[in-house]
């Protein structure tokens, strides 16, 4: 006789999670490091003034490229701006940008790929199409294209960024659809009488939660990248906003005189990335999401 989840005593539940916490870090070791990291990003962008007490807009001329010391701890800037502030009040503006942009491919990618994979026919004809031509175009080129209609600044990034990302949600969304749609569950449910947005929210997309979430992790390390390189070309904020692209622009003019101007807000934002890969190939493990 076998017993589900739900009858199990609450100490071998507890066990079972003990267990599959410990594989998981036997696998990868590094994910407990990617996650301190970005929660540190996340309180630097929620508690900036918890982490940095310089003005990030406000600079010292007769400091100014001044060495990273126990003073500035990433040195200053051309203007004696310190730059750990700055990176610290510019996750801010980043990770929301970041977020925003995640959030609009998600949602519009869900939509099209419900409608596409349950109900198939002309719409998943169409809807793949169009699909297959976003894919086709290079994801930052796409968001250069729709932000240059859009115009600059920080909301367009994300608007433009999420936008040149919904197609890859789109296809993960049709395929988990189309494995899901055909379950001995679900004909139950449609049996039962039950109506097809009920089975769509209560049992499709709740099946297919894992590959999207850890598609959701992943394509948040890819949106800081396309956020700060967008930011990087100046579309984004203007100066003096601290945005993670901007601040390696600004410093690209100083790299022979002052290496630390790119390299550490450049090695912030390789370590949000990798710190988002870490947790999506760990939510990969767990929900056991095709790579």
């Amino acid at each position: 006789m076998s017993l589900s989840a739900n009858t199990l005593p609450s100490t071998t539940v507890a066990l079972l999670w003990a267990q599959s916490a410990v594989r998981l870090l036997h696998k990868r070791p590094l994910l407990p490091l990617g996650i301190a990291v970005l929660a540190l990003a996340l309180a630097w962008a929620v508690w900036p003034g918890l982490f940095s007490h310089y003005d990030p807009l406000l600079g010292q001329p007769a400091q100014a490229l001044q060495a990273p010391s126990g003073q500035h701890w990433f040195g200053t800037d051309h203007l004696g701006r310190d730059l750990y502030s700055r990176a610290v009040h510019g996750a801010a503006l980043s990770l929301q940008a970041t977020a925003l942009a995640v959030l609009i491919a998600l949602l519009v990618g869900i939509v099209i790929g419900v409608v596409a994979g349950y109900f198939g026919g002309a719409l998943d004809a169409v809807s793949m199409r169009v699909v297959e031509v976003l894919m086709a175009i290079p994801s930052l080129l796409l968001a250069m294209a729709i932000i240059t209609v859009l115009g600059f600044g920080t909301l367009n990034i994300a608007l433009a960024v999420g936008l040149s990302s919904v197609a890859t949600f789109a296809r993960l969304v049709r395929g988990e659809v189309l494995r899901w749609r055909t379950s001995l569950f679900v004909e139950a449910a449609r049996v039962s009488g039950v109506g097809p947005w009920a089975i769509i929210t209560r049992h499709i997309v709740a099946h297919a939660a894992g590959p999207v979430l850890a598609l959701a992790a992943l394509e948040f390390g890819s949106a800081v990248l396309s956020v700060s390189a967008l930011s990087f070309l100046g579309f984004g904020a203007p100066p003096p906003q601290p945005e993670w692209g901007l601040l390696i622009s600004e410093g690209r003019n100083y790299m022979v005189a002052a290496w630390w101007y790119t390299s550490l807000p450049g090695l912030v934002l390789a370590a949000v990335v990798l710190a988002a890969n870490q947790l999506a190939r760990a939510i990969q493990d767990v929900s056991g999401a095709p790579r």
